[in-house]
């Protein structure tokens, strides 16, 4: 347990500097650590024997990370998804090692995790940033810690057993209802006066269930390969793609519901 809230304390640390000094440490900070997912992936992989085109995934990650500084419109950003799918095919034409399933999984690593830090990446040289960070992740970790004690006290009912055979639907809507309270609290604080309460609770809540379906997907392709962590990059904790799982999804969805309640457009 010290050991876990070392790694916790110290990693929190690094993010909330890296997070609050620039744009450019920002997004730095994400491209590093979609990089270190991307690495974690495509070894984990192996032991299934695919052998996917791991440079691929680190080239897309590394231009999606330019384009954020360069504040790239959205065709750029699809013209870079779009050469990444062309490489990840051709990297299976070229390399025998790789060959078609592997390419395939080249392009699965393309959109998750890749695409979604790039994502994270867009996002952190938003005008919305700040509020975006602060009502994903705040969702995000209210749920979980919520979503374990409900399923503790209340769990019976199963949600994907084959997945996550300790997630229950009672522990679900805790975790999602207890994200309401996140909402309200920073409605409150005297951060955000643009946000509104509907908006507020509307973006925590749906934040907070999209990082649920994120934590699962994560637990599904674990069970895929058949590990329990990504790697032990983060004494306590796994790796990174097993801190990231949750915020990838969160993280997009409060943006987009910021964004369609008419912030930072």
């Amino acid at each position: 347990m010290k050991k876990r809230v070392i790694s916790a304390v110290v990693l929190l640390t690094l993010a909330a500097v890296s997070v609050f000094v620039s744009d450019i440490t920002r997004v730095l900070f994400f491209a590093a650590a979609g990089l270190i997912c991307a690495y974690e992936l495509s070894r984990n992989l192996e032991k299934m024997e695919v052998y996917c085109c791991a440079w691929v995934m680190y080239v897309f990650t590394a231009a999606q990370a330019v384009l954020a500084l360069l504040h790239a419109t959205p065709t750029a950003y699809l013209a870079c998804f779009t050469c990444g799918v062309f490489l990840a095919l051709f990297s299976g034409i070229l390399h025998k090692k790789v060959s078609g399933s592997g390419a395939l999984y080249t392009l699965a690593g393309l959109a998750y995790p890749c695409f979604l830090f790039g994502m994270l990446m867009m996002i952190s040289v938003s005008q919305i940033w700040l509020v975006t960070l602060a009502f994903g992740c705040l969702s995000s970790w209210v749920c979980d810690t919520f979503a374990l004690l409900g399923g503790i006290r209340f769990g019976r009912h199963k949600v994907a057993p084959l997945v996550s055979p300790h997630k229950t639907w009672e522990g679900c809507i805790c975790g999602a209802l207890s994200s309401l309270a996140a909402g309200l609290l920073l409605w409150l604080l005297p951060v955000f006066p643009e946000v509104s309460l509907l908006t507020a609770l509307a973006t925590c809540f749906i934040a907070s269930t999209l990082g649920q379906i994120g934590d699962l997907s994560e637990s599904l392709i674990k069970r895929m390969i058949g590990v329990k962590d990504f790697s032990n990059l983060i004494p306590g904790h796994g790796g990174m793609f097993d801190r990231a799982d949750s915020l990838l999804f969160s993280i997009p969805a409060a943006y987009i519901c910021l964004h369609i309640a008419g912030l930072g457009m």
